[in-house]
């Protein structure tokens, strides 16, 4: 059995740190590949020329999640060149303050909820037809903070907590249309956000010491690692595993 299934993988938020490794993930395993960007254009196409000198196909595509018209169209057009949707995996994010709960503005809060809970259920209610269709798979990059909450990390943890709810939903009411739905958890990656938060000066070298004393494995994570996860997840080699959410944290959750 191959592992993945003739058609087209989607990685939102393909450009970033985290989606770019995932997208990478995908294409040593074979698989033809579409990823997203939202502004950075240069990072989405240096991915994708990367995919391709390896010898695989990466399409790059702008999608404003906030609009579902602009959600459907890529999707549309993904089916239309490649027949079938099998996998999404779902990397993008907003680069976010870091507030305590009582210095959070009513702004911040909407402005992220909105981005990143709407923006995730448009993909979501977009793809389900077409997931249906190829019994495909959904892969949400989570935070470990929904079990293990740093404090000052509301605006990344909250909406996962509303995504990871959906994704269960998703899990229990569309299993027996052969979807599936799971969640990578992830901890502290040397990608992303975290660079620029450390660059930022908001991630002290006290915060840093503390956090890796706190992980049992005494290191952070790598994009790589948790690209691992995710292509596992959406694989045939996961296909009686839904509704999950793996922690790859380095054991910071226990």
């Amino acid at each position: 059995m191959a592992d993945f299934p003739e058609g087209v993988a989607l990685v939102v938020g393909g450009s970033g740190g985290i989606g770019s490794a995932i997208a990478r993930g995908f294409g040593a395993a074979g698989v033809t590949l579409a990823i997203t960007y939202r502004h950075n254009k240069a990072a989405a196409d240096e991915v994708a020329d990367e995919i391709r000198g390896g010898g695989g196909a990466c399409s790059v595509h702008q999608v404003a999640l906030g609009d579902l018209d602009s959600v459907k169209a890529c999707l549309d057009q993904l089916v239309q060149e490649h027949g079938k949707i099998h996998t999404i995996a779902h990397a993008a994010g907003t680069h976010i303050d870091q507030p305590y709960v009582s210095q959070l503005t009513p702004e911040q809060w909407r402005n992220t909820m909105d981005w990143d809970v709407n923006g995730f259920f448009h993909v979501a209610h977009a793809a389900l037809p077409h997931l249906r269709k190829s019994q495909g798979s959904i892969v949400f990059i989570s935070s470990a903070g929904l079990k293990r909450f740093p404090p000052g990390d509301v605006l990344s943890v909250a909406p996962k907590g509303a995504i990871e709810a959906l994704m269960r939903g998703i899990a229990r009411e569309e299993g027996r249309y052969g979807v599936r739905a799971n969640n990578v958890a992830v901890g502290v990656v040397d990608a992303g956000m975290f660079p620029k938060l450390v660059e930022r000066g908001e991630l002290s070298q006290e915060w840093i010491d503390a956090a890796t004393r706190n992980t049992p494995l005494r290191r952070f994570g790598k994009p790589e690692e948790i690209a691992d996860a995710a292509v596992f997840l959406a694989s045939s080699r996961a296909r009686y595993i839904t509704g999950q959410t793996l922690f790859v944290d380095g054991g910071y959750t226990l």
